[in-house]
């Protein structure tokens, strides 16, 4: 029998030269291991696939409004009630990884994502495409916060924001794999051998969570009370947190311009606002994409060695931005020349990249392991929400002025995404001075 001495609790604080400090969590850490990242590779597989049927409408727009007989008006509502659902979802879905563990939680994301995809490889109408988009929404809300809530409970501290990093990253890779294996499938089977395809693909998943997902490691028991908060209780904790406060506002920041960009309004700015080809303008987006995967994984093992490198990066980013948004909607004239508008564009590209590593270490601050699926769906929602509102601002200012749209007009039509990220970098700045630094 051994006698080797059980691990000592970690010491998680923050100080400074003020005496300022974050609110102490006494936990002994997860090991991490290999076990820890077989755990989270599958997870990280939910969000896969969860990524995969988000986007994947995109390849499958025209086919869909040929099979439902609809205009671009009403087929719009297919992404629209989807994002509008996963965004009004965050917060039940952060209570939920809280209170049930993330892998019940996993589990019942994937199989509302299994009958949403199985109902809309069938729907005969698009009132039933409707509700089928709503299901793969609301298994689509579930699904990150409980891989970040694995990786907190599976994780070292000091691991939290690489593991966070990877998987941002390969949900975007879920995303660019959408286009090939769906266009080619939907050209080669059908719409709905398809469609029941990717579901049987989801269907498999819930076995693997089933079989390896666990809450967290055999042995390590929640050293705090079993009984959870109230739900407003919760709520009041999160947002009462300074890491989580800093956390939303530099989501918003880093995460929602690129995002805006790459959903929608990026391709047509570089055409119809910059003059830019159609093959082009799809190539720079393309390549600013993948050029700046590696910076995700990079920030995040950087902060979980030196975790002082996040408020200085934060702060040089949200400057960088927030003068790279001035610039152009208020270059003399129209736009900036392509050149800046690139370097704007590889600027935001990047700072979307690192968003998920600093944002959601920064919303574990002063906030208990176990409680941390609340902060992270208020980070989560502060991103998306300002995603939603630019992205329907710039399509409103473009709907009100001439057609065709030019230069000037983007121009206007991005006054919004400027205005929310020099705000949200002025609250970050005032919530970063004498920010407390973190010993890990």
């Amino acid at each position: 029998m051994s006698t080797a001495a059980p691990p000592q609790p970690q010491q998680y604080s923050a100080h400074s030269s003020h005496d300022r400090t974050l609110p102490t969590t006494t936990a002994v850490e997860p090991p991490g291991g290999v076990r820890a990242w077989l755990v989270w590779a599958v997870a990280v597989g939910v969000y896969f696939l969860a990524m995969f049927h988000r986007n994947g409408l995109g390849v499958a727009a025209l086919e869909a409004q040929e099979r439902f007989q609809v205009g671009p008006a009403l087929l719009s509502a297919l992404p629209v009630m989807q994002l509008v659902v996963y965004l009004v979802l965050q917060m039940p879905a952060g209570l939920l990884a809280d209170r049930l563990g993330p892998r019940r939680t996993l589990l019942m994301g994937l199989l509302a994502m299994v009958a949403g995809v199985v109902l809309f490889a069938v729907a005969p109408n698009i009132h039933v495409a409707i509700a089928a988009r709503v299901l793969i929404g609301a298994g689509d809300a579930v699904t990150f916060l409980n891989v970040l809530r694995l990786g907190a409970l599976w994780f070292p501290r000091s691991q939290y924001a690489l593991v966070s990093a990877f998987t941002g990253m390969i949900g975007g890779l879920g995303q660019v794999a959408s286009v090939v294996p769906l266009s080619a499938a939907l050209r080669g089977l059908g719409w709905t051998a398809a469609f029941l395809g990717a579901g049987a693909v989801t269907a498999v998943m819930v076995l693997l969570v089933l079989l390896v997902v666990r809450d967290r490691p055999a042995g390590m028991r929640d050293g705090h009370a079993r009984k959870p908060l109230p739900v407003w209780a919760s709520l009041v904790e999160a947002a009462k947190a300074r890491g989580s406060r800093v956390g939303m506002a530099n989501h918003i920041v880093m995460q929602a311009p690129y995002t805006m960009l790459a959903a929608l309004w990026g391709y047509p700015f570089l055409v119809a606002g910059m003059g830019f080809a159609p093959a082009a303008a799809g190539l720079v987006l393309t390549v600013l994409g993948v050029a700046t995967l590696w910076t995700s994984p990079v920030i995040g093992a950087l902060i979980g060695r030196r975790p002082g490198v996040r408020k200085p990066t934060v702060l040089v980013s949200a400057v960088l931005l927030s003068l790279g948004w001035i610039a152009l909607v208020a270059w003399p004239g129209g736009p900036p020349p392509a050149p800046v508008v690139v370097a704007h564009l590889a600027c935001c590209s990047a700072a979307m990249m690192m968003a998920a590593p600093l944002s959601f270490d920064f919303a574990r601050d002063g906030v208990p392991a176990h409680r941390t699926g609340v902060a992270a769906g208020l980070v989560n929602m502060s991103g998306f929400l300002a995603v939603v509102l630019t992205t329907v601002g710039a399509g409103l200012i473009l709907e009100a002025l001439p057609e065709p749209p030019s230069g000037p007009a983007f121009q206007l039509a991005f006054l919004p995404v400027a205005a929310t990220t020099v705000a949200a970098a002025l609250v970050l700045i005032v919530q970063l001075w004498r920010y407390p630094r973190v010993r890990r």
